[in-house]
């Protein structure tokens, strides 16, 4: 029971930490994520993203189609096969991406433990 009660613990840390992450960068941690993402690359399909971040099909598209609706990414059809759509970082993406720093809201004790930083 010590275990399951933790890992609550770190799940109300990492929700809190969203929501202040959200408050200040106005986008959700997935959609922080996904810019990081497709950051390394040039561009990426959805279905590629989606297996690099550990979303679901359905829960990829949608961090896409509100990352889109920010204008953080746009979406082109590939030359060869025009059912395929990929996704790169907008300009205005990357900017956001470069303003983003982590240690600028407040960690959670439960997350700082786990990842170290005491």
């Amino acid at each position: 029971m010590e275990t399951l009660c933790k890992i609550r613990d770190l799940q109300r840390a990492v929700n809190r930490f969203e929501g202040d992450f959200e408050e200040r960068y106005g986008i959700s941690l997935n959609e922080a994520m996904a810019l990081c993402t497709l950051s390394k690359v040039e561009r990426m399909c959805p279905g590629e993203l989606g297996e690099r971040m550990g979303l679901t099909p359905s829960n990829m598209s949608k961090v896409l189609r509100a990352a889109e609706q920010k204008g953080l990414v746009g979406r082109e059809l590939c030359c060869r096969d025009r059912r395929q759509t990929y996704y790169a970082l907008t300009p205005r993406g990357r900017e956001l991406l470069g303003t983003m720093n982590c240690h600028a809201i407040d960690i959670p004790e439960a997350l700082r433990t786990w990842l170290g930083m005491q």
